[in-house]
């Protein structure tokens, strides 16, 4: 099996379960590869997201199609978890689910000609084709102004958590 369709595999399998999965990151060696997966509820807010026992479950679950030998042979290292309160933005739906939301973005060269790290409120996702990079992200910055960003120009974007108090 590739890479990418042992990706979609775990995709299908998280889902399966009722949760969405909202990254999956190789590292490790090619011999022992560490698999991070951090899943959702689609339908989370604060007070309503993952838990420990969610985690434990589907870690159980992929563990059982993993242990078939699919990577490496079955020795890898997984973790699953939440994805924390500063949450990535990866999919496209997640633009749109967390519209109106403060967000970081963190581009691979400086954006819009100055820093490399924008903050502002997320405006939502313009030309958007599918599940790729497609598009532009649309954000508020705290002086008004609205930029638009090309995704291919972003390293990263996530939800930017303030406390209150």
């Amino acid at each position: 099996m590739t890479g990418h369709s042992i990706d979609r595999e775990l995709e299908a399998r998280v889902e399966a379960l009722g949760f969405e999965l909202v990254e999956l990151e190789r590292a490790g060696s090619k011999s022992r590869p560490t698999l991070r997966v951090r899943i959702d509820r689609p339908d989370s807010g604060p007070g309503s997201g993952v838990t420990v026992d969610d985690c434990a479950r589907v870690s159980r679950a992929l563990e059982a199609y993993l242990d078939e030998g699919v990577v490496a042979g079955g020795r890898y290292t997984l973790e699953v978890s939440s994805p924390g309160v500063e949450r990535p933005l990866v999919r496209e739906r997640d633009f749109e689910r967390f519209r109106g939301q403060r967000v970081a973005v963190k581009g691979y060269g400086p954006l819009r000609g100055k820093d490399k790290r924008i903050e502002g409120e997320l405006l939502g996702l313009d030309g958007a084709a599918g599940e790729g990079k497609a598009g532009s992200i649309r954000v508020r910055l705290d002086d008004g102004e609205e930029a638009v960003i090309a995704r291919e120009d972003v390293a990263r974007a996530h939800l930017v958590f303030r406390w209150n108090g």
